[in-house]
């Protein structure tokens, strides 16, 4: 709905990465950092954003953002 009021919050998810690694095997990767989006009214979470890596919140919101209005009204 318009009048509706989203909050959204970026976390990086403990223990999401994989450091250098003495195991041939593994692949290091960085954390994973997610952006959800709260509906406050109707207590919802909305699927988590995955960002990519070296980013911040504030420059990954527009494309988040891009991505609900995509969705429309099937949240």
């Amino acid at each position: 709905m318009p009048s509706e009021t989203i909050a959204t919050d970026a976390k990086v998810l403990r223990g999401s990465y994989e450091a250098i690694s003495e195991e041939p095997t593994v692949d290091s990767h960085p954390a994973i950092i997610l952006v959800t989006a709260y509906i406050l009214k109707r207590g919802l979470i909305l699927e988590p954003y995955e960002m990519e890596s070296k980013t911040n919140e504030i420059t990954a919101l527009p494309a988040f953002i891009k991505q609900m209005a995509l969705q429309g009204e099937s949240f």
